[in-house]
């Protein structure tokens, strides 16, 4: 999608998210009509897999015939129960349906958003950062940067450029995406490319409401410099999510980075929110991605680990892979061997403490 659109879309989450300042309203038989009959309707244009959606809007339909719905007078609580009943067919995370007790703004397709709009956006992005929490030097030194979001990549570019720089010395990377849930692909991209040299192939977004296909290849430029001889792992958990989820496979795949952690969320659908009605809006997913190396992506199975480790553990079996490949290098000192290997020993040791609670 045009990058607008995707903006827009982004931006129309929030708003069909705002503060509850009205009250709760109700729930009528009219608006709950009116919800379902959006939802199928839009579903079966929208949905990614349109074999699914149809399956989707049958399972719907039937929950109405049965009355399943006919006693909820609560906006959340019907948004929440339509949403279990698209997941118990699709399994898909990032579909879903929200309620506002604020009025939702229409949509004006074409439409992109106002510089008032984008500017406050912004600002909120700004004001987290970007997703970049932490970055510092370990013992070894390894580097390490603490990644919650990929917020859109023109607006990320100099904080990136800051935190790959302060990394640029170091001997190994860590990039920490337990608590990343996703966000922005073109964001991915860029943090990506400060890891290859040439142009190279991640993955391929199939859009099933214009047919389109959008590849995603390295940027050759990145601001500041690239870090392309860095031993690179990167750690993940139950909870990373979408697009943390993209930079963990899309590195795998390429061998440029091992992967610590838990197996994550699998959810690798492309998503916009459409607006159901004046209280109502859906998140449906509209595309899917293809990795060029494996032929498939991470829907519904996750990132499989190469290392498997619990949350508390990764970052310490992180240190403990890249210790143990610096050790291989050729050219090491004796000095270096001996201050690896004492460090691993006292890493190791970190492990079975997490491991046992201390216990001995």
């Amino acid at each position: 999608m045009p990058y607008y659109q995707y903006l827009k879309a982004v931006l129309l989450i929030l708003l069909m998210n705002p503060p509850a300042i009205a009250q709760n309203q109700p729930l009528t038989a009219a608006m709950r009509k009116r919800t379902i009959d959006s939802l199928v309707a839009k579903l079966e244009h929208h949905y990614v897999y349109s074999d699914v959606a149809k399956k989707m809007a049958k399972t719907i339909r039937d929950r109405v015939k049965a009355h399943a719905y006919d006693t909820i007078s609560n906006g959340d609580v019907f948004a929440k129960n339509l949403t279990g009943d698209l997941h118990s067919v699709s399994q898909d995370g990032h579909l879903g349906v929200d309620y506002s007790a604020t009025l939702i703004p229409h949509e004006t397709p074409g439409e992109p958003p106002t510089q008032q709009v984008i500017d406050e956006f912004r600002k909120q992005g700004a004001n987290a950062n970007y997703g970049f929490r932490k970055v510092e030097i370990l013992e070894g030194n390894i580097g390490y940067l603490k990644l919650n979001a990929f917020w859109t990549g023109d607006w990320i570019k100099e904080t990136a450029a800051g935190a790959m720089a302060f990394l640029s010395n170091t001997d190994a990377i860590i990039i920490d995406l337990q608590d990343n849930h996703g966000f922005a692909p073109d964001g991915v991209l860029l943090m990506e490319s400060y890891f290859f040299s040439d142009e190279t192939h991640l993955t391929d977004q199939i859009n099933n409401e214009d047919h389109t296909v959008r590849q995603y290849w390295t940027m050759p430029v990145v601001p500041g410099n690239k870090l392309v001889t860095k031993k690179l792992y990167i750690l993940v958990s139950n909870h990373t999510f979408s697009a943390g989820e993209d930079f963990a496979y899309s590195m795998q795949a390429q061998k440029r980075a091992t992967v610590i952690g838990q197996t994550t969320g699998g959810g690798a659908h492309g998503t916009r929110p459409y607006r159901l009605n004046e209280h109502f809006s859906a998140s449906i997913p509209f595309s899917y991605s293809i990795n060029p190396i494996t032929q498939t992506d991470w829907e519904g199975k996750g990132v499989q680990p190469d290392i498997k480790a619990l949350k508390e553990q990764a970052l310490v079996q992180a240190q403990i892979a890249a210790i143990k490949t610096m050790l291989t290098e050729a050219g090491i000192s004796n000095d270096r061997t001996k201050y690896l290997n004492d460090l691993l020993s006292k890493r190791e040791k970190e492990l079975i403490d997490i491991q046992t609670g201390g216990k001995k």
